[in-house]
């Protein structure tokens, strides 16, 4: 059997040889000005989850080798070891929590510039609870045609919270790591129900101070089995692993980040800085490949997702059952058994410019570092500008959105070209405390939040000080 370097030889002569034929007989020449990257053979690392799409089709429709890179993909057991092996240089560049460059570039855990030149998708999580606590939830849920009305709000669960509380016991929930999207939208959820997710300190990193839910990390993978066993009462985690304690029939995906904020952004492509400066035209290649995947994902109305499901199903990639990544990644969700609705967007790739990374989204992560404490003192606007742009990169994005535009593989129309890299302010109607976020001023949306930390404020052991 050939090793994984004599097959990638060998399809890089392929390639060489079929570009040699172009050039030699007048064909199309789009791949004759191939960049010149300064490394080819590279190893990307994800986590198994729907949101790695852009990853796999990239690979396995060839848009890598068609820049000239010959990739591996590699699963990564968690989210820590996946940001350890890109800042070492095991890995290339990874699937990453859009947290996770933000918070090692202001050295938040692990210090290490990371950026990100691409956007990997909008929405795609959900909030799921136990069968237990979703029948104590149902006692305060609106229903209508013997349905519940969506969206569900925090605030039907407050009165189990609270009754746990009573009888003295812990209301345990999961998430998948302290500076991920899940964290942060499962703690913007309870907070806009009157639930107190906890706090972080500078001495005191579980987040549960003066915490009324207990949030803790479990992996993706493993949320169904932690919440079977009990360990947990609910979790935040992406696809396919809500649709899958519905199928298991364990608990009940309750809400969607889509209902708590509309079209927000979700995972990124990471690389470290140096990786960037190093090897730019490897980095251009890279943004290149992924923004036709994302395009490829979308285009025509989602054509292309059942071919998806069936990449994503493989066990090289997600490994879950076709049935439950379909459910929704081809524009469905479902709530508890039988309760399936439609929500078209709740995995977007390319539409709404989902591949830019916007400096606002950016900005929205460190918003929320801060209101929880992991940012411990108060920093004026100016900072998370800063902030925000050191790590997030349209620069490199559009200037690979131009070459495809050049070679006929993408839409002028597609690309946000003459944006100042802030989205326009989110409306109240688009966010689930109905409270609108602009990302040019973080610090008045800090103050517009009922609970987190405001102004001044810091927590000192237990407390909150400060003004």
């Amino acid at each position: 059997m050939k090793s994984l370097r004599s097959i990638a030889i060998t399809r890089r002569t392929a390639v060489a040889v079929g570009m040699a034929s172009m050039l030699m007989f007048g064909a199309p020449l789009a791949h004759a000005e191939m960049l010149a990257v300064e490394k080819d053979e590279l190893k990307f690392g994800f986590i198994k989850l729907t949101d790695m799409a852009p990853l796999a089709v990239a690979y396995e429709k060839g848009y890598f080798e068609d820049e000239g890179l010959f990739v591996t993909l590699e699963p990564q057991a968690n989210w820590k070891v996946l940001l350890d092996r890109v800042i070492t240089g095991e890995l290339d560049g990874a699937h990453m929590l859009a947290g996770q460059p933000l918070a090692a570039t202001i050295g938040f855990g692990t210090k290490a510039h990371i950026v990100t030149p691409f956007s990997m998708d909008l929405n795609g999580n959900g909030i799921t609870v136990s069968n237990e606590i979703w029948e104590m939830m149902k006692a305060y849920v609106p229903m209508e045609g013997g349905k519940p009305v969506h969206p569900i709000k925090a605030e039907y669960l407050k009165p189990v919270v609270d009754k746990f509380k009573a009888e003295g016991k812990p209301f345990n929930m999961g998430m998948v790591f302290p500076v991920s999207t899940h964290n942060y939208e499962l703690r913007y959820w309870l907070a806009s129900g009157g639930i107190n997710p906890g706090y972080y300190s500078p001495t005191d990193v579980s987040g549960q101070i003066k915490a009324d839910a207990l949030l803790s990390v479990t992996p993706p993978p493993q949320m169904p089995a932690t919440m079977e066993a009990g360990t947990i009462y609910g979790y935040c985690v992406g696809e396919p692993w809500n649709q899958q304690a519905v199928f298991k029939g364990i608990g009940a995906p309750v809400i969607t980040d889509y209902e708590i904020w509309k079209n927000n952004p979700e995972k990124v492509f990471g690389l470290t800085k140096e990786f960037t400066e190093q090897y730019p035209n490897t980095t251009l290649a890279i943004t290149k490949a992924l923004i036709r995947a994302a395009k490829w994902l979308d285009e025509n109305n989602n054509a292309n997702r059942m071919e998806a499901v069936e990449i994503l199903s493989r066990s090289e990639y997600v490994g879950a059952d076709k049935e439950v990544i379909a459910n929704s990644m081809t524009g469905t969700f479902e709530y508890e058994k039988g309760d399936k609705r439609e929500v078209p967007d709740f995995n977007v790739f390319y539409r709404y410019y989902a591949t830019y990374p916007y400096y606002s989204d950016a900005v929205w992560y460190l918003t929320q570092m801060r209101r929880w404490g992991q940012i411990a003192e108060a920093k004026d606007d100016a900072w998370y500008d800063e902030v925000a742009k050191s790590v997030y990169r349209p620069d490199i994005y559009l200037k690979a959105a131009r070459m495809l535009v050049e070679e006929g593989q993408v839409d002028e129309a597609d690309f946000p070209w003459d944006t100042d890299g802030y989205r326009e302010p989110t409306p109240a109607e688009d966010i689930i405390d109905g409270i609108p976020y602009d990302g040019k001023q973080p610090n008045a949306y800090l103050e517009s939040l009922p609970i987190g930390l405001k102004g001044k404020q810091m927590v000192e052991g237990s407390e909150i000080v400060g003004g």
